[in-house]
């Protein structure tokens, strides 16, 4: 009988990447249905699959329990019956580990690179791309918290709204980052793509388009509501905030990004998260497939 030191060595690089595939498929499963209320609990259940077992296999350290419980808190302090200084401080929580986790800021969550440094093409900037659990947690909590982020929007609204402002952001941020010099005309789709793909629609924009739109642009257009210049100042602070964030790449892509936050924006206020996530999405997908990606080394 044959030992297991002498299996085949694809077969035991398989089994070791079993359960790292597991924890992934558990997470990208978890934010699918985290859009979609009814199933909540599904997803919740499915991330408590996915991080457990990162815990379990070492991708987390213990000191990642302290945000996690934190979030847990703020959930439950966020709660419309808790008292008005509950609510407050428990929103100033949240905000607080929202930034450390976007920002990769919090020790104990070994992410995994999964892509690069890689140049898609050969003018590009080298292109580099880890699977997060941090940032992720941003925008699976505003679902699962705050149900005003993404309010009920008819489906065939979203998606046409969607649709429309994908288009239309593509074309004012791309002609934007043309004439920069930032990047170049490159239609292509490595092998790659596709794990791209799914982490871009699924974890990135989540995270992000909850955050920016339906958290800091909902949260500023309930708190404004009785003004008529309140949804506008909403959209604004998102966009000005989005594009601040974007303050690494240099001043171009916080103009080309503040530009994409107006545009998610509006997408936002017609057709809901959804919408705004679908915009955001879409852009990406044609900077990725049709330019240069992440942009010019020239440029840099």
């Amino acid at each position: 009988m044959r030992g297991v030191s002498s299996a085949h060595p694809f077969f035991v690089m398989s089994l070791s990447l079993l359960p790292c595939a597991t924890i992934w498929l558990a997470l990208f499963a978890a934010a699918a249905f985290a859009w979609h209320r009814p199933l909540h609990g599904l997803s919740i259940g499915l991330a408590a699959l996915g991080y457990g077992g990162a815990l379990a296999f070492g991708q987390l350290a213990p000191i990642t329990l302290a945000p996690l419980a934190l979030l847990i808190a703020a959930g439950w302090g966020v709660l419309p019956e808790r008292p008005l200084a509950v609510r407050i401080v428990a929103h100033l929580v949240f905000a607080a580990l929202a930034i450390a986790l976007s920002l990769h800021l919090i020790p104990g969550f070994h992410n995994p690179r999964v892509i690069g440094p890689i140049r898609f093409t050969p003018d590009a900037v080298p292109f580099t791309m880890y699977l997060n659990f941090d940032k992720p947690l941003v925008g699976l909590w505003l679902l699962w918290a705050l149900p005003w982020v993404a309010p009920d929007v008819a489906l065939s609204r979203a998606l046409r709204t969607g649709a429309v402002a994908a288009v239309a952001t593509a074309i004012a941020c791309l002609a934007g980052a043309l004439a920069f010099g930032m990047v170049g005309w490159a239609p292509k789709w490595p092998p790659s793509g596709w794990l791209w793909l799914v982490n871009n629609v699924l974890l990135v924009t989540l995270a992000e388009e909850a955050l920016f739109r339906g958290y800091v642009q909902g949260g500023l257009t309930r708190a404004f509501g009785a003004c008529s210049w309140g949804p506008w100042v909403a959209l604004a602070a998102g966009a000005l905030l989005f594009g601040a964030a974007h303050a690494a790449g240099g001043w171009p892509w916080i103009v080309l990004g503040t530009v994409a936050g107006v545009g998610y924006g509006l997408a936002w206020r017609r057709g809901g998260l959804l919408a705004a996530a679908l915009a955001h999405a879409g852009l990406n997908v044609v900077h990725f497939g049709l330019f240069t990606y992440p942009m010019l080394a020239a440029a840099r």
